[in-house]
This record gives structure tokens, C-alpha cells and sequence, in this order.
């Protein structure tokens, strides 16, 4: 029996949540996004209980209940699962050493300082005078891609607006992971993790607009 990842799991969940919505809302007065935050919470507890989904993700769903019961229509769980079906179908298994390269591109022609060719030993500073930047160790890509595949973990610096990074991640079917400012490498920057096959075992970086 093939045992479902996070990734086929988080999917199968927005998928089948947002279709419930519409089911739900066929042939009724549209609702406000306010009536959809409800119904996505209650319908997201109701799985819990059920136990509707794998448990891969129930932490997530957990998380999203508490957000909608204290911001209401401001957490917009539609919109939170429409990116993550958006981003989750887009995401590929193969060839994320050069859908990797093409993001640093991407982050260059944006004006991003792209560093790739100096080994992080230790806590590194970065004289960029604010500038956007993206960094990473030079010795741990090197061993992180084999054969066009990335085979090992692999942790970007960053610096910048996320939102372009997550769109960028998006154009070339890469899920990045969240930023985290602990532990980090790089002064003043965060520390976003890709992983082989795209597979992380937490959310990703969602880009609001695709």
C-alpha cells in the first residue's frame, strides 16, 4: 500500500474542502466571505472529528480552526486553500536542481544580490546595504545536487519581500518552507528550507496572488 505524503495529503484536503463549499453553496445566494469563513471552520472541525483526513496534516487544520474563531473572516481559509491547491498543484518531484537555478535567476533579475559561491562557515554578515539578497553555502549546493536532482536538504538565505519569493517558487513548481529566524547562518536574514522531491513536511510559502 503506497502510503500518502504531507504534500498528496494537504492537497486532498483543500481540494475536497473546497468542493465542499460549492456543493454546499449550489443553487443559495452567494455567500459573504464572512458566511465562507464559517462554513470552512465549522467544516474543517467537523473533520477533525471525523477524523475525515490524514493526520499529516491535522495540526495545520487545527491551527486554521483557532484563526478563524479568533479573526473571523479576516483568517480567509478560502483563500489560504485555494493558494495551497494553486501552489500543491503546481509543485514537481523531479529536476529541482534547475527550476532551483532558475528561481536564483529570477531573484537576480529583480535585483536581488545573489550569493552562491562562498562557503558559510560559522555566522555570516552580509554588507549588501539593505538590498534584497538570497545566499547559500556554496559547499552544502554543491553536495545537495547530483545528476540535475537536488538529493539533500538544502537552506536559503533570505532577505526580501517573501511574497516574491513565493511567486517565484510558484513559476518554477518549488515549495519553500516558511522563513525561520532562529538558528540562522546569515545576520538578518531567514532561513527557508527546500527539500528533495519538494518535500517538505510543513506548509509552505504560499504566494497570495500566484
Amino acid at each position: 500500500m503506497k502510503v500518502q505524503t504531507y504534500n498528496q495529503a494537504l492537497l486532498e484536503m483543500a481540494t475536497a474542502s473546497l468542493a465542499e463549499l460549492v456543493r454546499t453553496g449550489a443553487g443559495r445566494a452567494a455567500r459573504t466571505p464572512a458566511q465562507e469563513s464559517h462554513f470552512l471552520s465549522l467544516w474543517l472541525v467537523d473533520s477533525l472529528k471525523e477524523k475525515r483526513f490524514s493526520r499529516l496534516v491535522m495540526e495545520d487544520l487545527k491551527g486554521w480552526v483557532q484563526q478563524a474563531r479568533t479573526q473571523g473572516a479576516g483568517a480567509d481559509l478560502k483563500g489560504l486553500l485555494e493558494r495551497i491547491v494553486r501552489h500543491y498543484s503546481q509543485a514537481v518531484t523531479q529536476g529541482l536542481e534547475a527550476r532551483l537555478m532558475a528561481l536564483l535567476d529570477d531573484c537576480e533579475e529583480a535585483g536581488w544580490l545573489r550569493v552562491t559561491q562562498s562557503v558559510i562557515d560559522g555566522r555570516a554578515k552580509l554588507a549588501s546595504q539593505g538590498q534584497a539578497s538570497i545566499v547559500i553555502c556554496s559547499a552544502e549546493l554543491a553536495s545537495a545536487c547530483a545528476g540535475g536532482e537536488l538529493v539533500k536538504p538544502l537552506t536559503l538565505y533570505v532577505r526580501g519581500d517573501e511574497q516574491v519569493l513565493a511567486r517565484f517558487a510558484y513559476r518554477h513548481g518549488l515549495l519553500i518552507g516558511q522563513g525561520n529566524k532562529k538558528q540562522v547562518r546569515v545576520k538578518h536574514h531567514k532561513a527557508h528550507l527546500l527539500m528533495p522531491g519538494n518535500a517538505l513536511s510543513a506548509l509552505a510559502l504560499l504566494a497570495v496572488d500566484g
